[in-house]
């Protein structure tokens, strides 16, 4: 009698079911799914329908304020609130604590779209108590664990806090200028945020990544340029323009230089870097056209935000929300083709928009054709990680 052998095809581990307490586990969690899920909804709101935005925060005022507070300073939040639990080994922010942050974030998006004065004050009030909340979690840890390398990380954290404050005060002010230099100002924090994350876990990522890779960490320029961003935070605060141009451009060609010697060549193959690598590169030249319009010779400060926030921010973003989710998730550390089109994406969307401030009889339509990049963009990073992100760790299943 013959015997049958019956060979099966290996079946792929059924997901763990969603978990509340996997999604309130660590900031990256419920802040990147949040940050994400608003940049494509307020540039949707903003494009297709700005007849919605009708309360005191509203127009330009709040396009640009919830693109840098709402959407880019969100997802630096969460980033920092689950490295900082690397970096001393005390969760900042977990659980029910996480969870009132997340709806204080929420309460904010909300009440700036009610079109009266009392959901402004009602969002403000939110929004002050999320960043304030997030630098003493993220402070407690810090200092608890004398992780003094780390020590300033809260402080900026406050500083942009304090920034949106002056921003949402300005806009009741009705000073469109002042407005304009408060806006600067939560740019150049989130800039030197963005700056000191980025040069400490771009080349970290790199050498793990490519085999042979030996760049240098850049300690001693991140000094330098650490300190040469900050300077021109008071400087702009006192309005002195040439000297916060000065201190811009050194920050600039600080960030270039560093890039240069992280060898982009040698990433080209890997998306997980190279995604990283043009953020980066985008930022620093941002930094040079911040620069150049602190000198007046670029009139317009559309230029400078969209360089550093649509092409710099936003392409390091959406290239930091997958590698760290990756890495976190205990997932296998490459891309799969909705990440490289989610990147694709978003640099597109970047470069249209920039396009779109050139005067020409095309400008309306590629800034359509921006928006429907970015949201697409951002749909695809959420339609790829939701599923993972509600989830607890295929290696901690319970």
């Amino acid at each position: 009698m013959a015997i049958l052998l019956e060979v099966e095809e290996p079946v792929p581990p059924t997901p763990p079911p969603p978990q509340w307490r996997a999604f309130l586990e660590l900031g990256f969690r419920p802040l990147y799914l949040a940050g994400c899920l608003w940049a494509a909804l307020s540039v949707l709101l903003w494009v297709y329908a700005p007849q919605a935005l009708t309360g005191p925060l509203g127009g330009v005022a709040w396009h640009a304020h919830e693109m840098l507070w709402g959407f880019i300073a969100t997802i630096a939040v969460g980033f920092l609130l689950t490295a900082g639990a690397n970096w001393t080994g005390i969760n900042p922010l977990h659980g029910k604590a996480l969870g009132a942050l997340t709806a204080l974030w929420l309460l904010a998006r909300v009440g700036y779209l009610v079109p009266d004065t009392a959901g402004f004050w009602l969002a403000a009030c939110g929004e002050t108590l999320f960043f304030a909340t997030a630098a003493v979690a993220l402070g407690r840890s810090i200092y608890q664990a004398r992780s003094k390398r780390n020590y300033g990380i809260p402080v900026l954290i406050l500083g942009l806090g304090a920034a949106n404050v002056l921003y949402l005060h300005t806009v009741l002010q009705g000073d469109y200028a002042l407005l304009l230099a408060r806006f600067n100002l939560g740019l150049l924090c989130m800039a030197v945020i963005a700056l000191l994350v980025a040069r400490r876990v771009i080349p970290f990522f790199a050498m793990r990544a490519v085999a042979g890779l030996d760049i240098p960490m850049h300690t001693r320029s991140g000094q330098w340029q650490l300190g040469a961003g900050v300077l021109a935070i008071p400087l702009l605060l006192a309005d002195w323009m040439p000297g916060a141009g000065l201190a811009l451009a050194a920050t600039g060609v600080l960030t270039c230089w560093q890039l240069l010697a992280w060898r982009p060549w040698a990433v080209r193959r890997v998306p997980l870097l190279w995604i990283l690598y043009v953020g980066y590169a985008a930022l620093g030249i941002g930094l040079l056209v911040a620069a150049a319009h602190a000198a007046g010779w670029v009139p317009r400060l559309a230029w400078p935000a969209h360089v550093i926030g649509a092409a710099g921010f936003a392409v390091l973003i959406i290239g930091m929300v997958t590698r760290t989710a990756l890495g976190h998730l205990g997932r296998p550390l490459r891309t799969d083709r909705s990440m490289v089109a989610a990147y694709a994406l978003v640099i597109a969307a970047a470069a249209l928009r920039l396009a779109a401030l050139l005067p020409t009889a095309w400008a309306m339509g590629v800034l359509h054709a921006s928006a429907a990049a970015w949201i697409l963009g951002f749909a695809l990073y959420l339609w790829r990680f939701f599923p993972l992100l509600i989830r607890p760790r295929f290696d901690q299943r319970s």
